[in-house]
């Protein structure tokens, strides 16, 4: 399992990476627990005062779910999934150290939103971010949560129910990038920011990191609440499940 996500330190940073590039980094549930304990592991270590995230390949940071494991799941089962991306989303919302999204292509739904709870994401002209789960049959609870925090409700209403993927020049107009660098350059770039941040005091940054917590922590766990009731409906109807194998037979398609 831990190949799944690679971890190293250099200095004071930490660098996590995805790494399921076959897949475009797509998401399943060994990825998702071994990247909590990459995390757990980089939080104990009092070396490390920064984080990087990224994926492995240079097509994408991360696809989203894969859909090849969520086709078969049933109501019980995507009710587990969604404390799943609880125990993900929550370890990174509490880490004390700083976490910065090295983006490298695509950043798709549970992806994008991955991205959004870190603190800051560089990336360069060619990403592109979205929440395109309404096209595979997945109904969005835990993204529009996250994207009303950062973009307000009407352009979080627009990505939800188009799907649409958004350039690199809008994530950077609207706030969700803040900073596009030449490709070559994003990992750079993210390791001299990393090195700026691990270098501030660091209970100003535990506090301060607390506190952006704290303040959106109500919404957060009223998403997963909803998240439960949403996926168990939507999974017990058949819907996710015919959705992703039309969405599957048409990508295999277009590679034939």
């Amino acid at each position: 399992m831990k190949e799944f996500v690679l971890s190293e330190v250099r200095g004071a940073v930490g660098i996590l990476t995805l790494n399921r590039p076959q897949v475009l980094n797509a998401w399943n549930a060994p990825m998702r627990t071994r990247l909590v304990e990459a995390f757990d592991e980089l939080e104990a270590n009092e070396a490390v005062r920064a984080i990087i995230l990224t994926g492995a390949g240079e097509r994408a940071f991360g696809a989203g779910q894969d859909l090849n494991e969520t086709k078969t799941f049933d109501a019980d089962r995507a009710e587990e999934w969604m404390g799943e991306w609880e125990r993900l989303y929550d370890r990174i919302r509490s880490l004390s150290k700083p976490v910065i999204a090295a983006l490298n292509g695509v950043a798709a739904g549970s992806a994008f939103q991955v991205a959004l709870l870190c603190d800051l994401r560089i990336g360069h002209d060619g990403v592109t971010m979205g929440q395109p789960e309404i096209n595979s049959g997945i109904a969005s609870v835990t993204g529009p949560w996250i994207m009303r925090e950062m973009i307000g409700i009407a352009r979080t209403i627009d990505l939800t129910l188009t799907g649409r993927m958004m350039d690199a020049d809008e994530c950077f107009r609207i706030g969700l990038m803040n900073r596009i660098v030449p490709k070559g350059q994003v990992m750079a770039a993210s390791l001299a920011l990393a090195e700026e941040l691990a270098a501030k005091p660091p209970v100003a940054m535990r506090l301060n990191k607390a506190r952006f917590r704290e303040v959106t922590e109500e919404g957060f766990r009223e998403c997963l609440v909803a998240g439960i009731r949403n996926q168990r409906e939507a999974y017990a109807t058949g819907e996710p499940a015919r959705m992703m194998e039309e969405f599957l037979a048409k990508r295999a398609a277009r590679k034939a």
